[in-house]
């Protein structure tokens, strides 16, 4: 249903508003209501993208459970505001998503997720549903260039449409995390490190994302960057105020600007680097028309950037001599993750988000990871709640970071 539906849609807007993000300044959260409605109007207004009637998925990243505060999950403000917009439309919102490699798509966890996140009961309140449907389904999608089946969350697929409503972070695999990977939640918690272990390099899951965003075809995606997360993100980085939402009805043309906000280079951005190699548009500034804003001074200073970004040679952060003898020096030249035993206590959460079955647990007492097995996509990171997955730089890596 779900494909059909959003792919004639998606048709009948094709126009130059695909290359087009929308920004308002929000310095704080206490005035989202207004600018939600303010940049809205100047997207011509939410009955060009929902009508009256439609079930409308506002699918936020609600990655773990954590307080708005931490900038790890979209802020409650934003996902209330924009579900009021849809309900004084005649539209019925449900917000939806499945939480992280780590944590199991169910009942108790969602319920935790919601109130942790601020979500309950302030959006039951306001006559928002949340979502308590943890079924899914396998569907089929011919058009992927990489991956032609995934498995789809049940409220995603009966949906009328998917608003996106995603969050500005920095991430240690994909460097960063907007609009394209938010699609990445509509993937069963326990399913998602499968993908990690077929696409254990980021341009092949960045290749997977952008056949998941094409999937799922979100009529507008909405960027929560009032306060965004830099440093090791998306679940441990640190909240940076940034004072914007943005908007578009292209995933990849947001999240453009969104890596020029945070000073990530394009050549080290692997999500724009394959969208380039398929000839999809734009991936590049210039190719943007940005409303609201003006692109110089865009990139914000001394934005910290997830330590990985030069720690990989597929990104691009080595000199050209060092990259000839980078596949003898991977695991010098990345960034590992250990475990921190004072801090652990064997939750079980980074053994179940690990897609190579690198973790174990010792006695019940403490995680232990194998470093011959792990290859680096940083679950075990983004999934603990208790600081007891460390980053450590080797040697090697300091000396070529210095």
């Amino acid at each position: 249903m779900l494909g059909a539906v959003l792919k004639d849609f998606k048709t009948a807007r094709k126009s130059k508003m695909d290359k087009t993000v929308f920004a308002v300044r929000c310095p704080d959260y206490d005035q989202v209501g207004g600018k939600i409605s303010e940049l809205m109007a100047r997207m011509g207004g939410i009955g060009s993208y929902v009508s009256a009637g439609e079930k409308i998925v506002l699918k936020a990243n609600l990655l773990l459970p954590a307080g708005p505060e931490k900038a790890v999950t979209t802020h409650p403000a934003v996902l209330n505001a924009a579900g009021k917009v849809l309900l004084d439309s005649g539209a019925r919102p449900v917000i939806a998503d499945s939480p992280g490699s780590g944590y199991r798509y169910n009942r108790k966890m969602l319920t935790r997720i919601y109130r942790t996140c601020g979500l309950d009961p302030f959006c039951r309140e306001a006559g928002i549903e949340l979502n308590f449907d943890f079924s899914s389904r396998e569907v089929f999608y011919p058009e992927g260039e990489l991956i032609k089946r995934f498995e789809v969350i049940t409220p995603v697929l009966e949906a009328d449409g998917v608003i996106n409503v995603c969050k500005l972070k920095t991430h240690l695999f994909m460097h960063m995390t907007g609009a394209v990977k938010n699609s990445f939640g509509v993937i069963p918690g326990l399913t998602k490190p499968g993908y990690h272990a077929k696409l254990k390099d980021n341009a092949r899951f960045a290749a997977m994302l952008l056949d998941l965003s094409s999937y799922v075809a979100p009529r507008l995606s909405i960027m929560d960057a009032v306060v965004a997360m830099e440093g090791e993100g998306p679940g441990s980085g640190e909240p940076r105020q940034v004072g914007l939402l943005l908007a578009s009805t292209n995933p990849l043309a947001l999240d453009v600007v969104a890596g020029e906000i945070m000073g990530i280079d394009r050549d080290r951005n692997t999500l724009l680097q394959e969208a380039g190699r398929r000839g999809m548009t734009p991936t590049r500034l210039e190719e943007v028309e940005l409303v609201g804003l003006e692109k110089p001074g865009l990139r914000l200073p001394d934005f910290k950037l997830p330590s990985t970004i030069y720690g990989e040679p597929e990104s691009g952060g080595f000199p050209w001599w060092l990259n000839l003898v980078a596949p003898l020096f991977k695991n010098g030249m990345t960034v590992k993750p250990v475990i921190n035993r004072e801090n652990c206590v064997a939750c079980g959460s980074c053994y179940e988000s690990c897609p190579e079955e690198a973790i174990s647990l010792v006695d019940q007492e403490y995680a232990e990871i194998d470093p011959k097995k792990c290859i680096r996509c940083y679950c075990c990171h983004e999934m603990c709640r208790y600081d007891a997955v460390s980053l450590q730089k080797s040697l090697l890596y300091k000396l070529v970071n210095r």
